[in-house]
């Protein structure tokens, strides 16, 4: 029996090394996703969105702890595609991140096969486009990762989840959107939000007829798991259901302290889990809303997204105004409030056994500082453009990591400034030289009009302050330096700031941005290349096998001739293979 186990093991193994196939012991999970156009006419005018699978948002990605993680997508588009993956760290593989920094882009009528693992993770999270403003036309979808049995979650076991995906939405496509930035102008006001690729239930006469709205259905007395993820534009949301209260419990893949709320602001980009319990007395139906925040609410007031809760037991339709957010956000340091009550839950654990709290981020010693300041959009060599400490950024046509590893001079500077100086502003490819194992302290300054979110891919970061005003050394001082929330996209308020505290152990080059997609299209991002001099094979995983050429490499690009079909007997036979080697070796 062992022989004839280890000789199947055997030939299983070469059988998949000669396929191409990476082995690793834990669990995989596999998708398939075609990303196209369709037509839909979410706000009653029919457009062309960015489906896959033919679904508008698109389907759930669904892992847990530690594994693996295949999705072959299928460019169906008329322009070239990449997918990322915000909050998903990539560990030692920024390969996979789905960002120009770091791929090639898939072109049109050709597939790519992303591989990477959710190592050390859980908790909510999106994928999305990260090219030619296509966000801005869907292409997203919610990204679940589950607690592994082992690792007990700090809340009884919900009795169901619902996703949200809400996001504000123009009537035009990403391609008439671009043209306008394209042309020096601002969007203007969205018209209006979506709900999980729906338009509002009709609340009053401000509302067309005959717009498809969504009801959830759910059983009273019920504890739902409710995950919300702001995928839009540029504009913050203020999501609240008729009167439920939302218990907030996790946020891009960290526990929080569980704490209640009446209605809360997601803002570009995040992510967040509630808990919502069926406590109401069903008279009608309720409203769930997701609405403008940090606008003038009174002329921005078609820019809400209207979905129905529906009891079992309901007696009847909802009727009258829509609930009004309770936060109080009049005076700006009232704002702050919400964000600031986001704690981390220290004795919880996250994907690790060991509590959330076990790593003392306040005792450690900061090395680096680099100071992120935004301008509002100006023109740069006669163009509208959005800079970070006067740059604004020019992706490299060759990725970096590929141009470091092929030799390619000249495809992209380390020379970033840490802090905004007095200087012309200016395009440039200028990337962040951060040290690994370094501990930094990033200051998003926001001399924007806007609020705004950033982003840092390949981590989470401890947000540790924030405020008005400028940012000066004596503000540590009031740093959470005990149980700050460590996530991986933060609200930074127009006229303020916001400090994050990030420990550089993932080998790299991982893009920060800003979310709101207007001001990210305008060049308002950057990188950190973080390298290990001693580097042996153990931190950063060579390029795949599957590896994209273009700008300076393009020519050891080969073309794919391949069908469709072909790709996905070749990528499922793949599976099947590392399926049966891992049932083989475990029965063994």
């Amino acid at each position: 029996m062992a022989a004839t186990c280890s000789l199947l093991a055997s030939f299983l193994l070469c059988f998949a090394l000669l396929s191409g196939v990476s082995f690793a012991a834990d669990p995989f999970v596999s998708y398939d996703f075609r990303v196209s156009y369709i037509t839909a006419s979410p706000l009653g005018v029919p457009q062309q969105v960015i489906a896959v699978n033919g679904q508008f948002p698109g389907p759930l990605l669904n892992a847990t702890t530690n594994y693996n993680v295949v999705v072959n997508v299928f460019n169906h588009l008329d322009e070239p595609l990449l997918l990322t993956w915000p909050g998903i760290q990539m560990r030692r593989n920024s390969w996979q991140d789905g960002v120009l920094g770091t791929n090639c882009p898939i072109p049109p009528r050709w597939n790519f096969t992303y591989q990477f693992q959710v190592k050390d993770q859980i908790g909510s999270f999106f994928y999305s486009p990260s090219l030619n403003f296509q966000r801005a036309s869907g292409g997203f979808g919610p990204i679940v990762i589950n607690n592994r049995d082992i690792i007990p979650i700090p809340f009884p076991q919900p009795d169901g989840e619902l996703i949200f995906i809400i996001g504000d939405w123009y009537t035009q496509d990403h391609k008439a959107l671009r043209r306008i930035l394209d042309s020096g102008k601002e969007l203007g006001m969205p018209d209006g939000v979506l709900i999980n690729g729906k338009g509002p239930y009709k609340y009053n006469s401000s509302v067309p007829d005959g717009i498809d709205y969504l009801t959830f259905h759910v059983e009273p007395g019920k504890t739902y798991r409710i995950r919300v993820h702001n995928v839009g534009i540029s504009t913050s949301l203020n999501f609240r259901i008729q009167n439920h209260n939302l218990l907030l419990v996790e946020t891009e893949g960290h526990y929080t302290s569980q704490a209640n709320f009446t209605d809360f602001d997601v803002h570009v980009g995040q992510s967040y889990s509630f808990l919502v319990t069926m406590d109401q007395n069903a008279t009608s139906d309720y409203y769930i809303v997701a609405s403008a925040r940090f606008v003038n609410e009174t002329v921005w007031q078609r820019v809400t997204g209207v979905a129905i809760l529906h009891y079992s037991n309901s007696k009847g339709p909802v009727s009258g105004p829509l609930p009004v957010p309770k936060t109080d956000v009049s005076s700006p340091w009232s704002a702050m409030n919400q964000p600031k009550a986001i704690r981390q839950n220290t004795s919880a654990s996250g994907a690790r056994p060991n509590p959330q709290g076990s790593f003392h981020y306040g005792q450690i010693n900061i090395t680096n500082t680099y100071i992120l300041r935004s301008l509002p959009p100006t023109t740069i060599n006669g163009a509208l453009r959005a800079t970070l400490n006067g740059i604004s950024f020019v992706n490299p046509s060759t990725p970096v990591r590929l141009a470091d590893r092929n030799k390619v001079k000249g495809a992209y500077k380390l020379d970033f400034p840490d802090r905004p100086f007095n200087r012309p502003l200016r395009l440039d490819t200028s990337m962040i030289n951060a040290t690994y194992k370094g501990f930094i302290q990033v200051i998003f300054q926001n001399n924007d009009t806007k609020i705004q979110s950033f982003h840092v891919d390949g981590y989470s970061f401890f947000v540790v302050g924030m405020d008005f005003g400028i940012w000066s050394e004596d503000k540590k001082g009031s740093y959470n330096n005990y149980d700050a929330i460590s996530r991986s996209t933060v609200e930074v308020y127009p006229g303020g700031w916001t400090a994050v505290l990030i420990s550089l152990d993932n080998v790299g080059v991982w893009n920060i941005r800003v979310e709101n997609l207007d001001r990210w299209y305008l060049g308002e991002e950057t990188y950190m290349r973080i390298t290990n001099p001693e580097e042996d094979g153990k931190t950063e995983m060579d390029p795949p096998d599957n590896v994209l050429y273009c700008g300076a490499l393009k020519n050891l690009q080969k073309e794919q001739h391949h069908s469709a079909a072909t790709s996905i007997l070749n990528g499922h036979l793949k599976l099947m293979l590392m399926v049966l080697l891992a049932s083989v070796m475990t029965f063994c």
